[in-house]
């Protein structure tokens, strides 16, 4: 398959082999994609990133020559108008005072994005990881990580709202006020109306090391009475953080979890997962899954047609391959897996939803997190996709 930021190279003898861009400039073997600046050439990139078989596509949204060097972890929602729309916080590099959540949309119809621009107004400290979740009321919520200090064990999560489809923006209201709370996945709607909103807890001042106390942990939104309460936290063997969850029906919900501890290669790193059986009121302690994990994000997302789709890097030490995996017995087992991006590099902070059309969108980021893609494909490409490239 063609990875983020590969093209398929056609040789005269019939051979074929894939073409790797420089990540700022794209293209240069004799290929002159624009004189009109690097969001065009950014923009005609994106067109040329088409997998050979056509049943995924895959486009290089934006790279470091959008004004902001570091572009992590993005998110993405399908608005009512059928526009879609992506944030990220980017700046001068992860714990850099620049950071800022910037937000750029696809209108319904056309195939580009526009400019990013940051989302005013801004919370008096950096930010960090941002989602982007359009409610079934048509509020449009924005969640994102404001950073007291020097590590992200000093954060707190803010929340804007948008009515007029994310043109607008209301103040940052502080949704935690604990030191080190931080969010990373989408919201679901539970069975009951409620939002469920996976938020983690995580500790330490260093910034190779997750503590081994570091928790997940979901705060849930009354509707009717506009108000968060929290629930338990997930305990696990080497901490875990960013939980992504699904609810199975209105009582059993499951939630994967990235790993805690460091980046040294270990033989033990797993997704973490963990169990509801209350409406995700309090959750069980979290157990080493079958998935490897090398301390990076997941997402999980429960299909309109009940399958589970599981999207994780498929190495206990590194990010890559990006592997998507579908369950279609309620996460018993999952036969169908196909890559998503591999090879040498770094794929990682999957984002996934389905638009209303049926289709899986995924992002993800890649180049030393200065470039964001984006996945579009349906659910057949994944299954039966082991036979595939």
């Amino acid at each position: 398959m063609i990875v983020a930021g590969q093209k398929l190279r056609h040789h005269p003898d019939g051979r074929e082999d894939l073409q790797e861009p420089d990540p700022v400039r794209g293209y240069d073997q004799g290929e002159q994609l624009s004189n009109e600046g690097p969001f065009m050439s950014s923009l005609l990139i994106s067109l040329l990133l088409i997998h050979p078989s056509g049943d995924i596509v895959t486009e290089r949204v934006f790279g470091p020559e959008i004004p902001g060097e570091y572009k992590h972890p993005a998110s993405i929602t399908e608005l009512q108008n059928g526009d879609l729309y992506l944030v990220y916080y980017g700046g001068t590099g992860e714990y850099a005072d620049d950071s800022t959540v910037r937000g750029a949309r696809r209108r319904k119809g056309e195939s580009h994005w526009s400019m990013p621009k940051t989302i005013q107004p801004r919370p008096k400290f950096p930010e960090g990881n941002a989602v982007v979740w359009q409610a079934p009321d048509g509020v449009v919520w924005l969640f994102s990580v404001t950073r007291y200090g020097a590590t992200w064990s000093t954060s707190r999560i803010v929340a804007r709202t948008s009515t007029d489809g994310a043109e607008t923006w209301t103040q940052p209201v502080e949704l935690t006020t604990e030191a080190g709370t931080m969010v990373r996945g989408k919201p679901i709607v539970l069975a009951d109306g409620d939002y469920l909103l996976p938020i983690y807890h995580e500790t330490g001042h260093d910034t190779e090391r997750v503590g081994a106390d570091t928790t997940s942990l979901f705060l849930r939104y009354d509707v009717k009475h506009k108000r968060w309460t929290e629930s338990n936290r997930i305990t696990s063997r080497l901490g875990n953080l960013q939980p992504a969850v699904v609810a199975l029906n209105a009582k059993d919900l499951i939630c994967y979890c990235r790993r805690g501890a460091d980046y040294e290669p270990r033989k033990d790193g797993y997704l973490v997962r963990s169990e509801s059986h209350d409406g995700g009121r309090t959750w069980t302690r979290g157990v080493d899954s079958r998935f490897p994990n090398p301390n990076a994000a997941v997402d999980f997302l429960r299909l309109a047609n009940g399958h589970l789709l599981l999207i994780y890097n498929d190495s206990m030490n590194h990010r890559t391959p990006l592997t998507a995996a579908i369950s279609i017995d309620n996460d018993k087992t999952y036969s169908n897996k196909r890559n998503l991006a591999e090879g040498p590099g770094d794929f990682a902070y999957p984002f996934a939803i389905q638009t209303k059309d049926g289709k899986i969108h995924v992002i993800y980021t890649s180049h030393h997190r200065s470039v964001i893609n984006h996945a579009v494909f349906e659910e057949s490409a994944i299954l039966g996709g082991a036979d595939k490239p």
